[in-house]
């Protein structure tokens, strides 16, 4: 079997775009009879050193909340006002779908091989305790949705 550009073809999170965080996660957590989770901010741009196509995007931030089902994670977030993939995503399509997250071994390996593939990096930056990496990529003429390879060091 050939092998697939992410190493992987199993999915483990959704991530969904939403105006208010608080107010849908607690509707999520009903609506599923669990837990509502913790809202985490993004991290600050020092450890994150997120980056917004290609340009330094200090700015560029989120709230996020998790919810862990079975074997994949729904991931919520709420975009600050500032330029983002997410902020992107809630200006022109509005709530909803954002992504399909895959943890990947070696993600610039795999950026690599999605940038030969000809797959567009629209946000790269380090998870917000520094022990990962995360990028986004705009697979939505062929997949319908954003592509988020996730790494953990």
């Amino acid at each position: 079997m050939l092998e697939t550009i992410l190493g992987t073809k199993s999915p483990c999170q959704i991530g969904m775009i939403v105006k208010d965080i608080e107010e849908t996660k607690k509707k999520v957590a009903a609506f599923y009879g669990i837990d509502v989770p913790p809202t985490v901010g993004g991290g600050d741009y020092a450890i994150t050193k997120c980056q917004y196509m290609g340009e330094p995007a200090p700015d560029a931030n989120c709230k996020m909340a998790f919810f862990e089902m079975g074997n994949i994670q729904l991931e919520l977030i709420e975009p600050n006002e500032f330029k983002s993939t997410w902020r992107d995503h809630l200006e022109t399509v509005g709530e909803g779908m954002h992504h399909l997250g895959f943890i990947v071994d070696d993600i610039f390996k795999r950026m690599e091989m999605m940038k030969e593939a000809g797959y567009k990096l629209t946000q790269f930056g380090y998870y917000g305790d520094g022990n990962g990496a995360y990028a986004y990529y705009d697979c939505t003429e062929e997949l319908k949705c954003f592509v988020e390879l996730l790494c953990s060091f």
